[in-house]
């Protein structure tokens, strides 16, 4: 019995796994989301300190101090370091530290309170009573990015693709962030100039959506128009994808969904003229 036909047959299906694995895994990506904060004191000290580590680099945090009373007594604003961590030491003393008790240590994250945590730390006496305390809403994994149909890079914080049918006049802008507050979005032609703008707000789940129209005179140059997407002012915050545009119309550029159809129909080829004994070479 001749085991040239299965060999052959299986050797092209391992090659079509491979080819497919390639693509369905590409857009996987280690993620980050969350802030960790501890206080710690020792025994008799006058010295509270407030360190922290955020998955958001881009947004100062603000440290506020509130007595046992209620008031708050000071307040300090900090900026994470490249690697998103943070330390500020508080130093007590003076009649504002004087009520003994528990102090209240707010730590915030962004304007809209990205990130808000609440820990305390104990004064009697006028030093600090041994304080180790935390609070962490970090998570961390493998998650499938979101990629972009035509052109397009990953972004921490804000992600987008643009949809568009070949030949259309429409280009749809979807996206997603992980902050609330307006987004930006500027349409530059392939000589610079900006052709449109338009302002969003997010969804109660971060996804935000808007439509351009190439049909427009401000459309009428050839090639690769941007679209910059910015959410305040942080780099995380910001995104942009190419769209080629010809006569007015929106060519989709050869991305990984054709890559994928063209690899399955090649492979569909080899595996019929193996079945069927073709050759490409002529036999003599």
């Amino acid at each position: 019995m001749s085991l040239k036909r299965p060999t052959t047959m299986f050797a092209f299906f391992l090659l079509s796994v491979s080819i497919l694995s390639g693509f369905a895994f590409q857009d996987f990506a280690y993620a980050e989301t969350g802030m960790e904060v501890s206080v710690n004191a020792d025994e008799g000290s006058t010295t509270i300190s407030v360190s922290g580590h955020t998955s958001v680099g881009n947004n100062d945090i603000t440290i506020r101090i509130q007595a046992p009373n209620g008031n708050i007594i000071s307040a300090y604003q900090v900026s994470p370091n490249a690697d998103g961590d943070f330390m500020k030491d508080v130093q007590i003393g003076g009649k504002l530290w004087s009520q003994d008790g528990m102090y209240t240590i707010r730590v915030q994250q962004g304007s809209s309170s990205l990130y808000s945590f609440n820990l305390q730390a104990e004064v009697n006496g006028g030093t600090t009573v041994t304080t180790s305390v935390s609070e962490s809403t970090l998570e961390a994994g493998f998650t499938a990015g979101v990629g972009p149909i035509i052109g397009g890079k990953a972004a921490t914080g804000l992600t987008i693709e643009a949809d568009a049918v070949e030949g259309s006049i429409t280009i749809t802008i979807n996206g997603h962030t992980d902050r609330s507050g307006a987004i930006t979005i500027q349409v530059i032609s392939p000589n610079g100039n900006r052709v449109d703008l338009a302002q969003v707000m997010p969804d109660a789940d971060g996804d935000f959506t808007a439509e351009f129209r190439t049909d427009s005179p401000l459309w009428n140059q050839d090639g690769d128009y941007t679209i910059n997407v910015q959410q305040g002012s942080g780099s995380a915050y910001q995104d942009s994808v190419a769209v080629l545009v010809v006569d007015g119309a929106v060519i989709p550029e050869f991305g990984t969904i054709a890559a994928l159809i063209l690899a399955v129909a090649i492979i569909s080829i080899i595996a019929v003229s193996a079945r069927t004994k073709l050759s490409i070479m002529p036999k003599y």
